[in-house]
C-alpha cells in the first residue's frame, strides 16, 4: 500500500482497546473475558482525499514491530477498517498508527485488541453510530489476518469489556455479563517462540470427532461458568472450568502445562486453564478469602521452570472494555 500524501485537513483520535481470554475452559469460540493487563492504541487519522487508501504505521515504541505485518489485507486492524469503510460507505483516505501493547501470539487476543480499537476509532472519528455490537462484527474480520477464519470471542471482550458470549449460529448475537468484583486473574506467559499463525496451528490439531460424553460434560461445565458469572460466584465460575474437548489436546503444544496448572491450584488457585490457543496459561482466583495472588503468579513461573522455560506471570482483573482516550483534532 502506497503512502497516504500529506494533506493539510486531517482529523484524528485515539482510541484504546484491552487484551483478553477466550474460551475459559469448556467455552471454545463462544466465552470471551477481557483482561486490563495489556493494552492496544490506535490512532486513527483521516485524510481529505478520498481514494480508499488504508496505510498502517507501527509506532516504533511497539516491541512487538517485527512479528506485525503492516500491508492492509494481512493486519487484523487493516482488515476490520477495510471491511467497516466499505459497509459504511468511507472513501476518505485513512491512516492507522498501531502502538502494540499487547504481545502477539500468546493467546491474550493481540490482534483482536487492534482490530477492535480501530474499529472503534474509525466509527468515532467518522461519527458513523454504529453500535459496539456492530463494531465486534467488524473487528471479526480482522480474526482471518490471524487465524484465517472469523471469530468473535475476543473481539466481543475487548469492545465490550467483562465477560462475553458469542453465538453464531442460526444468527449472531452477544450477551455481555459484569464479572464478579472479587474475581482476580493470574496470567503465565512463557517465554516461547510463537510460530506465524500460530492460531491457525492450534486449531489444526482439534478433534475433528468428539463422544457424546465428553460434548454432555463441556455443555454441564458451560452452563456452570455462565451461572457463575450472573450469580458473580467465583467458585462457581471456577468449577465449570474444566475443558473435556480442547485442553486435553491442545495442552501438548504448551510444554510445562501440567506442572504449572498443578503447582497452581496447590497454591490457591480456583482454576486453571490454556488462554485461548496458549501459550499462555490463566488462574482463576478471588479476593478476600487469604489467598495471596502474588503466590500463585510465583508457583506459576516455577512451573513452567521446572520444565526448563523462563515465564513471566501477572495479576490483574477484568477490564471493562475500549474506549476513546482523545476526541478528533
Amino acid at each position: 500500500m502506497t503512502d497516504i500524501q500529506d494533506n493539510a485537513s486531517i482529523q484524528s483520535c485515539e482510541a484504546v482497546a484491552p487484551s483478553s481470554t477466550a474460551n475459559i475452559g469448556p467455552g471454545f469460540d463462544v466465552f470471551g473475558l477481557a483482561l486490563d493487563l495489556f493494552h492496544d492504541k490506535v490512532t486513527v487519522r483521516k485524510h481529505e482525499t478520498k481514494t480508499g487508501k488504508i496505510n498502517i504505521i507501527l509506532s516504533d515504541k511497539s516491541n512487538f514491530n517485527l512479528k506485525i505485518p503492516s500491508d492492509v489485507n494481512s493486519n487484523s486492524a487493516g482488515l476490520a477498517v477495510k471491511k467497516l469503510c466499505i459497509e459504511s460507505g468511507i472513501e476518505n483516505d485513512i491512516e492507522l498508527s498501531v502502538l502494540k501493547g499487547v504481545p502477539p501470539g500468546y493467546g491474550l487476543g493481540s490482534s483482536a485488541a487492534s482490530a477492535a480499537a480501530a474499529v472503534m476509532g474509525v466509527n468515532h472519528l467518522f461519527k458513523i453510530g454504529f453500535e459496539r455490537k456492530k463494531l465486534v462484527e467488524f473487528a471479526a474480520e480482522g480474526e482471518i489476518a490471524s487465524a484465517g477464519v472469523r471469530h468473535y470471542d475476543n473481539v466481543a471482550a475487548s469492545l465490550l469489556g467483562g465477560f462475553v458470549i458469542a453465538r453464531s449460529s442460526p444468527r449472531l448475537e452477544f450477551t455481555r455479563i459484569q464479572p464478579p468484583g472479587n474475581l482476580i486473574l493470574v496470567v503465565a506467559i512463557p517465554k516461547l517462540p510463537v510460530p506465524d499463525k500460530k492460531t491457525e496451528i492450534a486449531r489444526s490439531v482439534l478433534p475433528k470427532q468428539v463422544p457424546l460424553n465428553r460434548v454432555v460434560e463441556n455443555i454441564a461445565n458451560a452452563s456452570m461458568v455462565v451461572s457463575g458469572f450472573l450469580l458473580n460466584d467465583v467458585k462457581m465460575i471456577a468449577n465449570g472450568i474444566e475443558d473435556a474437548i480442547v485442553e486435553p489436546t491442545r495442552k501438548g503444544l504448551i510444554k510445562g502445562f501440567d506442572k504449572v496448572k498443578e503447582y497452581a491450584l496447590n497454591n490457591g488457585a480456583l482454576a486453571v486453564t490454556i488462554s485461548g490457543a496458549g501459550p499462555s496459561i490463566i488462574a482463576f482466583s478471588q479476593s478476600g478469602e487469604g489467598v495471596d495472588a502474588s503466590r500463585i503468579a510465583d508457583s506459576m513461573r516455577k512451573g513452567f521452570l521446572d520444565s526448563d522455560i523462563e515465564a513471566n506471570a501477572y495479576v490483574c482483573g477484568p477490564s471493562n472494555g475500549a474506549y476513546i482516550i482523545s476526541e478528533p483534532a
